[in-house]
C-alpha cells in the first residue's frame, strides 16, 4: 500500500476518498479508530492509502483536482 495523504482533516479525507471512488480507485483510510479513541485531539493523523499499482494514477488525479499540496512524498 502507498500512503497518499496524512491528515486530521476528515472533510479533506472525505473529498479525496470520493474523488478516488469516482475514478474507480480503491483506497483505505488507516488509523481512523485510534484517532477516535484519542478523542480527536490530533495526536494521531489518519492515513489515506492506495494500492501500489494505483499510486501514479491516484497521485495524478489528486494533483489535477488541486490536492497536490496534500500529497506525501514518494
Amino acid at each position: 500500500m502507498h500512503e497518499l495523504v496524512r491528515t486530521n482533516d476528515i472533510v479533506l479525507l472525505g473529498a479525496i476518498e470520493a474523488l478516488l471512488a469516482s475514478a474507480n480507485l480503491d483506497c483505505l483510510i488507516a488509523d481512523q479508530h485510534i484517532s477516535a479513541l484519542e478523542g480527536m485531539i490530533g495526536a494521531f493523523q489518519r492515513r489515506l492509502l492506495v494500492r501500489e499499482a494505483d499510486k501514479m494514477r491516484a497521485r495524478a488525479l489528486l494533483i489535477e483536482a488541486g490536492f497536490g499540496a496534500e500529497l506525501r512524498d514518494g
